[in-house]
């Protein structure tokens, strides 16, 4: 099928607003993460103060200020986050309406899929958990992540290999990222609680600063542990879709490609994460260090393996 260039063009300009509009949240959550530690800030506490002409009686609940040029940021940068994730998604949906294609078939929109389900996921956290300090650390690798696709993986709008229409695309690849998406956020906040553990001891300044504005340990391991929880078992589907999608087109379940074998060390990673926080002797920190661990071997996985080693996954701008 032919390409829809205009419809393309869109997506392209999707993705630029997107981009424009990360960056200006990420320079908010900076102002926000900066200017209000989250001792005071974040953590509100109610306090019973007396009413004017009893300044004595119980009952009413005095709220911490929230008018703040720091939480008016920390809220707008939320708001913007919501914005730039719309047109992330936006950006995905052209780039299939113009190549008639689910929008999965090369490494850019891989990127693009995976900075959605990022943000998604720690949208959907924020909702439940009052750790709207932790923004900067989303955005932050998101607008790095989109630098790089725009700058290196960027390719034109095309329809994929012969290999590639199938729809297991829609559903290995979909259910791969996504749960990619949520475990590189889980890692990433045990990353955090092992900084907030050792940073107020640390003899760096800027560890101190850092561990002085986080939450909790407590909260940020309990986050940590309950996102894994949902990645892990959708990245073990996705795999096992994946195996069922190889033996179709290759003939076999399994072949040791490097995308494989590192997704897989990946696997035994976190599934080593969960039972280590799930035993006595390994709670808390050794636990966050195998997280953080799995963390690393996603990133090989994303940009060593893409860039240096070529397998039979190179061919569909996804190696």
């Amino acid at each position: 099928m032919s390409v829809d260039p205009v419809f393309a063009q869109y997506s392209d300009y999707a993705f630029a607003s997107s981009f424009a509009i990360y960056v200006l949240a990420l320079v908010l959550s900076v102002v926000d993460f900066s200017s209000t530690p989250l001792s005071t800030a974040a953590r509100p506490a109610l306090v019973c103060v007396g009413s004017a002409s009893n300044p004595a009686l119980p009952g009413r609940i005095a709220l911490p200020p929230n008018r703040t040029r720091a939480h008016r940021a920390g809220r707008a940068a939320v708001s913007l986050t919501v914005v730039a994730l719309v047109l992330n998604v936006t950006a995905l949906a052209l780039r299939g309406i113009s190549t008639h294609r689910w929008p999965l078939g090369n490494l850019y929109e891989y990127a693009l899929f995976l900075s959605a389900a990022l943000v998604a996921c720690w949208l959907v956290i924020l909702r439940r958990y009052p750790i709207r300090s932790l923004t900067i650390f989303v955005l932050a690798p998101t607008v790095v992540l989109l630098f790089v696709a725009a700058a290196s993986m960027y390719a034109e709008a095309a329809p994929v290999v012969p290999a590639l229409r199938s729809y297991w695309i829609g559903v290995h690849v979909t259910i791969i990222v996504a749960a990619s998406g949520i475990l590189t956020f889980a890692s990433a906040v045990s990353a955090l609680f092992i900084i907030a553990e050792v940073g107020p001891q640390a003899k760096n300044p800027a560890l101190r600063w850092i561990a002085a504005r986080l939450p909790s340990s407590e909260l940020l391991d309990r986050v940590a542990y309950r996102t894994t929880i949902v990645g892990f078992p959708l990245f073990s589907i996705g795999v096992i879709c994946g195996a069922i999608w190889a033996e179709a087109a290759w003939g076999r379940f399994w072949g040791w490609d490097p995308k494989e074998t590192v997704s897989f060390i990946s696997w035994v990673l976190y599934a080593a994460y969960l039972h280590a926080r799930a035993t006595a002797g390994l709670k808390n920190m050794r636990a966050a260090w195998i997280n953080v661990a799995a963390l690393a071997t996603m990133l090989f996985n994303m940009f060593a393996i893409n860039y240096v080693v070529s397998g039979l996954h190179s061919y569909a701008g996804l190696n």
